[in-house]
């Protein structure tokens, strides 16, 4: 069970990483060459890892180098009075976020996490019980394993999608203390944003037919129970 528990976990990882050097690719101005070979680099590394703890560090270092370059993605440049932009990331931040992008980012997630935890139930699967993140009490931890590759392709692109076309504006955020929030509108711009990038149709890269993100979470939890039963060999 550990070795099927670090595969899982190398392989997850892996795509998280491939997955945000994809959307590096496609919506970065000029990505930093150094920037995209670093992240390739930290994806093979990841799937020879030798532990747990190996692979968190690589996960942490990929991630570095990804938010290092994430404001090189949005769009928005000075406002009509001149105004600089209010959508300045500085890097990844949490509870409570500090910025408008980090507050994006962090509803942007609940919300996968919410859905793949929806998905898990679907299939029969206990989404407190997980592989690579350990379970604490309250915490989806496999619907946050499986979620891992999906962060960049759902959430990062949902969020990059909400503030670039306007979806979401400066106008949105309050400010309560150090932390940011949304307001009711919003939030009602982002759910849109999420849930369009949910209803994006995209291919899937092992039975090669069309399928939407939100089919696709449950196929994925599908695919995991069929590794777990021995039918197929990786996930």
């Amino acid at each position: 069970e550990e070795y099927f528990a670090k595969s899982l976990a190398r392989s997850l990882v892996a795509g998280k990483i491939r997955n945000q050097r994809t959307i590096l690719q496609r919506n970065h101005v000029e990505p930093p060459v150094a920037t995209l070979s670093g992240m390739r680099e930290m994806a093979d590394r990841a799937e020879g890892a030798g532990s747990l703890e190996e692979l968190l560090g690589i996960e942490g270092n990929a991630a570095r180098l990804y938010f290092g370059e994430f404001a090189g993605m949005i769009k928005v440049g000075e406002d009509a009075e001149g105004e600089a932009p209010a959508f300045d990331f500085e890097g990844r931040n949490r509870r409570p976020p500090r910025d408008p992008v980090n507050a994006l980012l962090s509803l942007g997630y609940s919300l996968l996490a919410k859905d793949l935890t929806v998905a898990c139930y679907a299939v029969g699967f206990d989404p407190y019980i997980g592989f690579y993140h350990q379970p604490r009490f309250g915490r989806p931890a496999l619907a946050l394993d499986l979620m891992e590759p999906f962060r960049p392709l759902i959430v990062d692109s949902a969020v990059l999608t909400a503030i670039n076309t306007g979806m979401v504006t400066k106008r949105d955020f309050v400010r309560v203390g150090p932390s940011v929030a949304l307001s009711p509108g919003g939030r009602k711009g982002f759910f849109r944003a999420y849930e369009l990038k949910m209803d994006t149709l995209v291919t899937h890269p092992l039975f090669e037919y069309r399928v939407s993100y939100r089919r696709l979470l449950e196929i994925q939890a599908r695919l995991l129970g069929r590794v777990l039963e021995g039918e197929i060999g990786e996930y």
